[in-house]
């Protein structure tokens, strides 16, 4: 069933511009402008399905001796929108993406085809 209302949600991702591999400044930017598209995607992500993290610790004559934490996400994230991409300060991109449920629903509206039951006979 449709939802009355929708979220919007939003998220910006940030990336380095002089730390990007690159010959010239252009191609160094157009990397970061990327990378911050792909930040941005990931917090995206964060947001709609959580984030896995994993720690662990090793003790060694009952002292810690050594401590571990990961993190990772995963999802599929489809219908985001580029709010804008701009540089921030001398050495970082940002860019601004919008994910709107409603245009999310739309998307899976079109592609899963749901089916209703509009009768039911018993024999």
């Amino acid at each position: 069933m449709e939802p009355q209302d929708y979220p919007v949600l939003s998220a910006i991702g940030y990336a380095p511009i002089k730390a990007q591999r690159g010959a010239t400044d252009s191609t160094k930017m157009l990397m970061a402008i990327k990378a911050s598209k792909l930040d941005a995607y990931r917090e995206l992500t964060e947001q709609v399905y959580g984030q896995k993290v994993d720690g662990s610790q090793t003790l060694s004559n009952f002292i810690l001796s050594d401590e571990r934490l990961s993190s990772s996400v995963q999802g599929v994230i489809r219908g985001a929108r580029v709010i804008k991409s701009y540089p921030v300060g001398d050495d970082l991109y940002a860019t601004e993406l919008e994910l709107d449920f409603k245009r999310v629903y739309d998307i899976y509206l079109s592609t899963a085809r749901p089916k209703r039951v509009k009768d039911v006979h018993y024999y």
